[in-house]
């Protein structure tokens, strides 16, 4: 049913037409027919049985979160260039669940155990019921081991510009953790040890501060400190970006992300994190909203944005039913207004939980403006609202999608890239919901997703779905084994594709991310065919050609560069011995005849001619495909030199030295004369130069380090250092940043770096977009 409907007076088109979501073949890229799901290795055991009722999370950066009842297991997609293995790449690290127990403060010691006392043995028994079944008032019963939910932040929120952890444990402990180095864990901040230090300042007073009329002697106060710093779920906002007065009176910008935490009485509590997040100092909190929900269940975030005109939510659900919005004031954050009031999208109260809230945003394609979908699970029913703002207000559009499941779905995710939204319940049936717009509302056409053989008759505990729609994890167990349940169940991460390769690469060469980290789940679809075919799609090639011809962007070279690194990988030989494996044959030396020397050394060369051959040809072929990887490399290099000498240039005065080896760069540049764009650029700056010259210096013996290669410099002592592949500084310090896939490695700033020097370093990866670590 639609609670509110557009204007249809502005709308010319009939009221049957019926317009798809997904965009036509011609036009941009729709999912064909032969996208069939393909299981891909290796499937990932779990340590322990998975925990919350979301299990899985997969982040921006390509990292999925697995929560169970011993750890936050963690799963890293990298898309390797120096491994000719068909199989997914997988980093796999974890975060402990803390051995301790969570105690939560709600006032004096002494009055509180004698208020557990007092309710333990309380005359009324539906107090005494209360109390002794509530984990929380009464931990004589024993918590609860495990993670809860965890959530991921946008990308570029640490220091290194990937994404963060919110991690919430089972006994309501929420923290905050970022991958310090490439497989480290560092807890940032305990949010909840934060709340609870808040609320004992403020005496647990609502947020109007008036102080609480009634001890802890009552049991609704008790029991309302208690769920007022219960965590139930959390989620990240956007980033927001805000101006802040310096000291001198300057305007700077600055970066924000905020983190709503749903409390167990209603209460959305919001904290601030001022980017890059690196310390508990850079978090403060933000705001209270009092949803007025009295039995939350589950939390998104509602974010609209259409031309000048931005808005900000948040989505509550209810275990009851009901679903609203609830107004976020954001101060300070330009273009942003606010919601009057509360918005209602379904007020039945019919008994069924809410569940996997999710929140997209869309382009609606007949009145050509922004709205938003929501849709959440209840119960064997999906849930579905279109929120759209036209000059009349907003319009709320609700309604159901029945008949999916026979038994409730557990788990729900959304590829936002042609929106699809999959479904799942315990009996292992996924299906996917695609929707598409009529004139008023929407419709969802259904399908059942192909299950791969072994995937058969397993219980499913959680899906998700990566961020450019290319896998889909499964967190799995046994079910029924021979008609009777297995004693002890294994636990398992399956990752099964959603796209072919051919649509991975067709999305790859449109993407507006024009970043190869971005869309590396899309990468490793084009990696494995590589892989597998041993040569690069002609048609792929093809058209990368003429992209570049057409538009010649970094992006579109560094795509190119990584198609021809696989392709060198597929024409390697994988070793047939184990080099760790001891031998145990003897050396011996055989004696033999002349004649049968000679009829061995006659069927050798009879016997490896034909194997000769093959591998001189594939030799000749490594060695073009390693000449054609040097010459997109030095391309690649060129242009990211011109670009780096172009900001010298515009940050540097006379004589002035910049700590860039500009002179270097300048004579490399000069080797090609075709080059029309560096002759201009290297006029320019040797006309600034004013013939000053500052050359690097080795810091063993102080000689000059020339500059004959952008990879290392070496001084006429023989001392080498590798090159900073940012500024092409020489690295001379013990500590410096490397990328992601190990191609290259970056200087850290130092303290008298200039601004625009710092702004350089903070750059990913030349070659493969991957982030410095």
């Amino acid at each position: 049913m639609a609670a509110a409907s557009p204007s249809d007076s502005a709308l010319s088109l009939p009221r049957n037409v019926v317009i798809k979501t997904e965009p036509e073949s011609e036009d941009d890229l729709l999912i064909s027919p032969a996208d069939v799901p393909v299981k891909r290795d290796p499937v990932v055991p779990l340590l322990s049985p998975v925990s919350g009722l979301q299990p899985l999370a997969w982040s921006q950066d390509h990292r999925l979160a697995v929560c169970t009842s011993s750890s936050m297991s963690l799963l890293e997609l990298v898309c390797d260039v120096h491994s000719n293995k068909q199989d997914l790449t997988l980093h796999r690290t974890s975060i402990p669940v803390p051995t301790e127990a969570l105690k939560l403060r709600v006032g004096p010691t002494a009055e509180l155990a004698q208020a557990r006392e007092k309710f333990s043995t309380h005359p009324d028994p539906t107090i005494r019921q209360v109390f002794l079944a509530d984990k929380d008032m009464n931990p004589s019963i024993g918590l609860h081991k495990g993670i809860q939910y965890a959530s991921w932040s946008p990308l570029g929120c640490d220091s290194s510009g990937r994404c963060l952890l919110a991690c919430l444990t089972l006994d309501h402990r929420l923290t905050i953790h970022n991958s310090l180095k490439r497989l480290e864990w560092n807890m940032l901040v305990d949010l909840t040890k934060k709340y609870s230090e808040r609320l004992k300042e403020r005496g647990y007073s609502k947020k109007d501060s008036k102080p609480p009329e009634a001890n802890l002697q009552d049991f609704d106060e008790l029991q309302r400190r208690f769920r007022m710093q219960t965590p139930l779920r959390m989620e990240w906002s956007s980033v927001y970006t805000t101006k802040q007065v310096q000291p001198d009176n300057t305007c700077k910008d600055m970066e924000m992300v905020l983190l709503a935490v749903l409390m167990e009485n209603g209460d959305l509590v919001l904290w601030k994190f001022v980017l890059p997040f690196l310390s508990a100092s850079d978090v403060a909190f933000y705001d209270i909203v009092e949803s007025g929900v009295t039995r939350p269940s589950d939390l998104a975030w509602w974010e609209y944005e259409s031309a000048d005109r931005r808005m900000s939510g948040l989505i509550v659900g209810s275990e009851v039913g009901p679903v609203k919005i609830m107004p976020v004031s954001l101060s300070g954050v330009k273009g942003y207004f606010t919601l009057r009031h509360p918005v209602i999208l379904w007020k039945e109260c019919d008994e069924i939980a809410v569940e996997n809230l999710k929140c997209v945003p869309m382009i609606h394609p007949i009145q050509k403006s922004s709205c938003s979908l929501i849709v959440a699970s209840r119960g064997c029913y999906v849930f579905w609202c279109l929120l759209m703002i036209s000059p009349a207000g907003l319009n709320v559009h609700n309604s159901h999608v029945a008949g999916l499941h026979s038994l409730p779905v557990v788990s729900l995710a959304i590829s936002q890239h042609g929106v699809a939204v999959y479904t799942c319940s315990v009996d292992g049936w996924i299906k996917k919901l695609t929707p598409t717009f009529t004139e008023n509302t929407l419709i969802f056409n259904q399908e059942d997703m192909l299950r791969p053989e072994n995937l058969t008759g397993r219980r499913i505990h959680g899906i998700a779905v990566s961020r450019n729609g290319a896998y889909i994890a499964l967190a799995s167990t046994q079910g029924m084994v021979g008609g009777h349940h297995p004693v002890n169940r294994t636990y398992q991460v399956h990752f099964v594709t959603l796209k072919t390769s051919e649509t991975a690469a067709a999305l790859l060469l449109k993407s507006p991310a024009q970043n190869l980290y971005k869309t590396a789940d899309l990468l490793d679809l084009v990696r494995w065919q590589i892989l597998k075919n041993k040569c690069i799609p002609a048609s792929l090639l093809e058209e990368l050609d003429q992209k570049i011809q057409e538009v010649d962007s970094p992006y579109l070279w560094r795509l190119k560069l990584f198609l021809v690194r696989i392709l060198h990988q597929s024409l390697q030989t994988p070793p047939t011995d184990h080099r760790w494996k001891p031998t145990h044959t003897e050396n011996k030396v055989f004696v033999r005849d002349e004649e049968d020397g000679k009829d061995g050394e006659d069927g050798a060369k009879e016997e490896g001619e034909p194997g000769g051959v093959k591998k001189e040809n594939r030799e000749e072929q490594m060695e073009e495909v390693q000449a054609w990887i040097n010459a997109v490399e030095t391309h690649i290099m060129r242009e990211n030199m011109k670009k780096v000498l172009g900001v010298v240039y515009l940050n540097t005065w006379i004589a002035q030295n910049t700590s860039i080896p500009s002179c270097g760069l300048v004579e490399y540049l000069a080797r090609d004369s075709n080059d029309r764009a560096s002759e201009v650029l290297i006029g320019h700056i040797k006309k600034k130069m004013n013939k000053q010259s500052f050359s690097e210096r080795c810091s063993l013996c102080q000689a000059v380090l020339p500059f004959s290669d952008h990879r290392q410099a070496i001084c006429e002592n023989g001392h080498m250092w590798l090159r900073c592949v940012l500024s092409y500084q020489a690295c001379q310090t013990l500590t410096f940043k490397r990328c992601l896939l190990l191609d290259s490695i970056a200087r850290l700033p130092e303290p008298e770096d200039p601004e625009w020097i710092r702004k350089i370093l903070q750059a990913p990866c030349t070659l493969c977009d991957s982030p410095m670590i």
